[in-house]
């Protein structure tokens, strides 16, 4: 399965490179921290050596032993693992759901820098994530000028040119998905060219595609709106780099032309499949865009700040997606999260790992409807953005996915196509 793979080869290739650049800062942090950054170095890379050896000899899952606030609930769930196992050993890294143990991974990558201070703070995964950004320059740029350009006369759009232009930067935001260091094992898959060229040949990919369902759901709250009430879009992220560009775009277009009156942003808390973002990936790529040599890029930083700074955009990073856990759980695992996504009018989900926990990731028939995957989860109206992966699909027309199985065995895991899968949520 692809689940071997990823774990087999994939994962421990990862783990490799950790271990390098943790190994290449030495200096950095003898630098910083004298003889005692140079200790929790060596100390850091042998809990990831002893980690990648375990995961490669298919050893027992071990519970975590560091003092960071979600240890419990790891620890929980493994138990949860262990009675599921039912007498049948231990769960262990060939022997475990492929959800579980690669989020355990990047769990304990985290726990080894934990356990490691003065740099425990350290992001390993930072250099990845900030070449991705400078490699995808040019897309970045041509993304930038175009919306600009289509600030200029944002206000006399009518409500077709209006909705013609929210399908293109949803599409953006699609594909922008491609770039994903923890799909490529860290090799570079920065973005190119700019993805509005390629619109129109990339849409026979969309294999679901519910951008209409979308435009009625933000026009029709838009026409609703009182002095008192706000439309309020959330966005839970995916990648840095290119990828979180495209969704920055896409809020300010949703804010500018008054669909939205507010974007909240989810990130992660602690660096996350080796591309994920985090608060200070979300602050660093505004800094960067703002300071950016290029007149389009640096009026949009300067615009984000502002955004930032009048409150109409947000950033969270509740530890929960940060843990294993499938979203139907979070109304009981984290119900303040749950509680605060049910005042938004849609929650836009980017990326495949967000799908995978949102259909739990089961082996499920192409065509079970999307709402039955998501196993009532229901806070608000909801879309997933993703490009496939991994090998699950739910939603898709009776037959549909066995036609292109059968021209195309590696479909679910190529990138190349994608969906915009709608609920509604009622």
């Amino acid at each position: 399965s692809f689940a071997y793979v990823t774990i087999k080869d994939r994962l421990p290739q990862i783990l490799t490179k950790v271990i390098d650049t943790l190994h290449r800062h030495k200096n950095e942090f003898f630098e910083e921290h004298g003889e005692k950054g140079v200790e929790a170095e060596k100390r850091a890379i042998s809990f990831l050596s002893k980690l990648r050896n375990e995961l490669q000899t298919d050893k027992p899952v071990t519970p975590l032993e560091d003092e960071l606030a979600d240890a419990a609930l790891w620890n929980q769930y493994l138990d949860c693992q262990r009675n599921l196992s039912s007498g049948n050993g231990e769960p262990s890294w060939f022997q475990s759901p492929w959800l579980y143990v690669e989020c355990y991974m990047y769990r304990r990558i985290q726990s080894a820098l934990a356990q490691s201070p003065p740099i425990d703070n350290f992001d390993v995964f930072k250099e990845g994530k900030a070449q991705n950004f400078f490699e995808s320059q040019q897309a970045v740029i041509a993304l930038c000028t175009y919306f600009q350009e289509l600030l200029k006369n944002i206000k006399d759009l009518d409500e077709k040119q209006l909705k013609r232009e929210l399908f293109n930067l949803l599409q953006v935001s699609l594909w922008g998905n491609k770039c994903d260091l923890s799909f490529s094992a860290g090799e570079d898959s920065s973005q190119k060219c700019s993805p509005l060229e390629s619109l129109q040949d990339l849409l026979p990919y969309i294999l679901v595609n519910d951008m209409e369902k979308l435009w009625s759901l933000l026009i029709d709250a838009k026409k609703r709106t009182t002095d008192k009430s706000i439309v309020r879009v959330d966005i839970i992220l995916d990648n840095a780099g290119f990828e979180l560009v495209t969704d920055l775009v896409l809020a300010d277009f949703l804010l500018s032309s008054k669909l939205a009156d507010e974007i909240h942003f989810h990130g992660k808390s602690i660096p996350w499949y080796v591309s994920d973002t985090t608060k200070h990936d979300f602050n660093w790529t505004i800094k960067q865009m703002q300071s950016a040599n290029h007149m389009w890029m640096s009026r949009c930083g300067i615009n984000w700040e502002g955004n930032l700074k009048k409150g109409v955009w947000v950033f969270h990073d509740n530890i929960f997606w940060t843990l294993p856990h499938e979203f139907s759980s979070m109304a009981k695992v984290a119900p303040d999260l749950y509680a605060d996504l049910q005042k938004s009018n849609l929650l836009l989900f980017k990326g495949d790992l967000n799908y995978r926990k949102l259909a739990g990731d089961r082996k499920w028939e192409y065509s079970v409807p999307f709402y039955q995957a998501l196993n009532r989860f229901h806070p608000a109206p909801l879309c997933s953005l993703r490009t496939l992966k991994s090998d699950i699909q739910v939603g898709l027309k009776p037959g549909q996915g066995e036609q292109i199985q059968a021209s195309e065995p590696e479909w679910m895991i190529s990138g190349k196509y994608g969906v915009v899968q709608f609920d509604a949520g009622v």
